[in-house]
């Protein structure tokens, strides 16, 4: 395929760099040229200085034939802009990032889908969307849900009460079990697991379940008395924390610690009237003391500073706080934020190519997924009549190494895969893989 990324900011450098890996034709523009000529310099794809809103300049990149543009800078109306002249140009597919709650809103998707945009990413808003779900699943790592709820992927590190502890799945296995264990998360390394893998103490593991079963989940992995969050500090007046607030359950008391005294006059305008915005320096304990800190449920820190932002965690989890949440910008963070055992992470990066990978596919898939503490990935395909995947039950599919079928959906129930599963057009199919190997799998769905 061939990719135009427009920004080679965090967000712009992450995709281009790993949709590199993948072999696919990249052209990165920007008109710095330092930050373009370190990333051609360490990877596998062509750069181009220039303006992103210059007719010329696209048309020299020929974006007119570009299977997908992605317009990711600071600037929203560049963005956009960017992707309205794309579409003009000839582009098959744009992405714009933005930044305005209003344009992501489902009753303007037409509107932007006329001017040539098919699909807009609100990076702050998603990151919200999964802070909230973190703190109100504070026993949980990461959780997904798929078509509505009918199927959930749980991910949860495996303590010393953990029932499974130290049994293979082929011992835990039976037809009656009511999840499938996707994969695994070990000293910084990924499983696709099979039978004769076991789960061991400070694993992460996936599960995929049904909403009736998690309670059970929650019981095997030991998390039964773990109590549920009432009382959230935030570190940090981002946007994303604004977002959380909007996002939170109303039964969450909620406050924000900002520097900034005019981000915080701010934020009490944009907030609702039952989030305390308190003007201080999150990083001082006292101040957090005195502002109840360890009377608190749950910490989050979401400042610009992702060293900041463990270390509060860290401070706050060794306080007694039962549920920490890090927003870490810098991927080579995430695995020390887990080592320190901080709580959950969150990565913008991540969340903005998870939707964005999702439109090279050339197969029906809705949604993708990275997961946060393990290299790989989770993609939700929908099956056409005819597909590969149809032709013979799921242990006879010879699907390659390091990828396995989680669940699948079916007449909007959610059904747990076995090896005798035959798998029908119309289902909806959860299929699980190492990194970077969706686009290898993707031919047993066309």
């Amino acid at each position: 395929m061939k990719i135009i990324i427009v920004g080679a900011g965090a967000v712009g450098t992450h995709l281009a760099t790993m949709l590199a890996k993948e072999r696919q034709d990249i052209i990165l523009i920007d008109e710095d040229e330092e930050k373009l000529s370190l990333i051609s310099n360490n990877h596998d794809l062509m750069t181009v200085v220039g303006k992103p809103i210059s007719i010329g300049t696209l048309k020299e990149v020929g974006a007119g034939q570009s299977d997908l543009f992605i317009a990711v800078t600071t600037e929203e109306s560049r963005n956009l802009t960017a992707c309205i002249i794309a579409h003009s140009l000839g582009a098959k597919k744009t992405v714009a990032r933005v930044d305005d709650f209003e344009y992501v809103k489902p009753k303007n998707r037409e509107f932007w889908k006329n001017l040539g945009i098919d699909s807009l990413i609100y990076p702050e808003m998603l990151a919200a969307e999964e802070i909230v779900l973190s703190i109100r699943m504070s026993w949980v790592k990461q959780w997904t849900e798929f078509c509505d709820g009918a199927l959930i992927m749980i991910g949860v590190k495996m303590l010393k009460d953990s029932e499974i502890l130290d049994k293979t799945l082929a011992q835990l296995g039976t037809n009656d079990i009511p999840f499938h264990v996707v994969a695994i998360s070990r000293d910084n390394k990924t499983i696709i697991p099979h039978g004769d893998h076991s789960i061991i103490l400070g694993d992460i593991v996936y599960f995929i379940t049904t909403k009736q079963y998690i309670p059970y989940i929650r019981k095997i992995s030991g998390r039964e008395d773990q109590e549920d969050i009432r009382n959230v500090l935030i570190m940090g007046g981002s946007r994303i924390a604004s977002r959380t607030t909007m996002q939170a359950p109303d039964y969450m008391n909620i406050k924000i610690v900002e520097q900034d005294k005019r981000r915080c006059e701010r934020l009490v305008e944009m907030v609702k009237d039952t989030v305390m915005v308190i003007n201080g320096d999150g990083r001082d304990l006292e101040l957090l003391k005195e502002e109840g800190l360890e009377n608190m449920d749950a910490f989050v820190a979401l400042t610009g500073n992702s060293e900041t932002n463990i270390l509060a965690c860290l401070s706050a989890k060794r306080m007694g706080i039962s549920k920490s949440v890090a927003e870490v910008e810098n991927l080579d963070y995430i695995n020390m934020a887990e080592n320190l055992n901080i709580g959950s992470v969150i990565n913008k990066k991540l969340i903005a190519a998870s939707h964005i990978y999702q439109m090279m596919l050339d197969a029906d898939v809705s949604n993708v997924k990275c997961l946060t503490f393990a290299n790989a990935d989770v993609a939700e395909f929908q099956v056409k009549e005819g597909a590969r995947i149809t032709k013979n039950s799921v242990k006879d599919l010879n699907l390659p190494k390091g990828v396995t079928i989680g669940g699948l959906i079916r007449k909007g129930q959610g059904v747990l895969v076995t090896g005798d599963t035959m798998i029908l057009p119309g289902d909806h199919v959860m299929v699980f893989c190492l990194n970077m190997m969706i686009k290898k799998i993707e031919k047993y769905f066309k």
